[in-house]
């Protein structure tokens, strides 16, 4: 019997699994992939997430960014430098999502990877895990097996407020050039960005659309076409397509000696699509929430879900917002703010965690939408 299985091996399970062993909690980790595995993502995490640790990520970062660079319509380009302490973290996911695994293996946690999940049950005062494998028990629950994981239904979670948006993302192996700067392009794609963020033998370049509404658009062509602005010719390159779990609002994210963390929990930054951080974050505030249940708090879980939505959710409430008058007018948007360099520093960051949405975004909204807060 365990005191805590967590399934899903990505950021938030990782977290878990390493805060839950550090407190001495037996910790089993269940993941339906072989470790390493890939995982799409344009992989840029900020460093803000370091202070949550205590050991050293740099053989997990593949590379790093000071500058930002914007374009519309692969034109119109405005560049700064990041004015924060520690640049943007490129890190492939395969390595980075490993390697926080293997810090809380050392701090003795279990995995057992190439093991989905099948179903679970609730008997007495514990889960039953079920798996291709054998089942296994644990008294508490961590659902961080991503946005498509069937952990959430498992767990009754029928209804929850998320909001999936679609992207498609190519690994370029290439000689990069300017290696500190992270490229986003607004005017291709209708409702969200292309990125091209550089690692240190090629590039992540990706494409997200992150509102609904509107005609379909044909991502592949885009993507190529935006590939061949850095010498790369996405049709040979490895494509994955993926969904994203937005932040859509407060919800539960507790039930009976489970809560849920990651993409589970819809965590995603409605406005950047940073998932990484807030991923961590869940996992984090969960280990701390299965450690108080271990040790009799009654209400740890409630005050789990409480906790991601004033602490997190309260913030993307004002992300929301400006995703939705940014992406339904980019043009505007980015004539009146991206194109100021200022702008561009925000942007980097929100995206180091250095700023909150709360700061930023009233201002942003009265050049974006005339008398708003008037």
């Amino acid at each position: 019997m365990y005191d805590c299985i967590i399934v899903g091996a990505g950021p938030a399970g990782g977290t878990a699994a390493y805060h839950l062993a550090k407190r001495g909690r037996s910790v089993l980790v269940l993941e339906k992939e072989t470790l390493p595995r890939y995982k799409p993502c344009g992989g840029g995490v900020s460093p803000a997430i370091a202070q949550w640790f205590d050991f050293d990520f740099s053989p997990a970062i593949s590379s790093t960014a000071d500058t930002i660079r914007c374009t519309w319509n692969m034109g119109e380009p405005v560049e700064a430098e990041l004015k924060t302490p520690e640049p943007v973290w490129m890190v492939r996911r395969d390595v980075f999502d490993h390697f926080l695994i293997q810090q809380a293996q050392k701090q003795g946690a279990e995995l057992k990877d190439n093991t989905a999940v099948t179903g679970i049950e609730f008997k007495g005062d514990s889960w039953q895990v079920n798996t291709a494998n054998g089942s296994v028990s644990g008294r508490y629950l961590i659902a961080a097996d991503g946005a498509k994981g069937p952990m959430a239904k498992f767990l009754g979670f029928k209804d929850r407020k998320r909001l999936l948006a679609a992207a498609l993302e190519a690994e370029a192996s290439a000689k990069v050039e300017n290696g500190h700067i992270a490229h986003f392009e607004f005017g291709m794609i209708k409702n969200g960005y292309l990125w091209n963020f550089p690692k240190a033998d090629g590039y992540s370049i990706g494409i997200g659309r992150f509102l609904g509404g509107g005609e379909a658009q044909d991502f592949k062509s885009i993507l190529n076409e935006y590939g061949s602005l850095f010498g790369v010719d996405i049709k040979i390159c490895k494509q994955y397509g993926h969904a994203l779990c937005l932040w859509n609002g407060n919800q539960k994210l507790h039930t009976e000696n489970a809560v849920l963390a990651g993409e589970a929990a819809c965590v995603v930054d409605p406005f950047t699509a940073e998932g990484i951080r807030p991923s961590i974050f869940s996992g984090m505030k969960a280990a701390e929430a299965i450690d108080q249940a271990l040790g009799g708090d009654i209400n740890a879980l409630e005050k789990y879900s409480d906790t991601i939505n004033e602490q997190w959710g309260s913030d993307m409430a004002w992300a929301q917002k400006l995703a939705g008058a940014f992406y339904r007018f980019p043009g505007i948007g980015y004539k009146v703010g991206v194109k100021r360099p200022s702008s561009v520093q925000i942007m980097g960051k929100l995206l180091c965690g250095e700023l909150r949405y709360s700061e930023v975004t009233g201002r942003a909204l009265k050049r974006l939408v005339p008398g708003f807060g008037g």
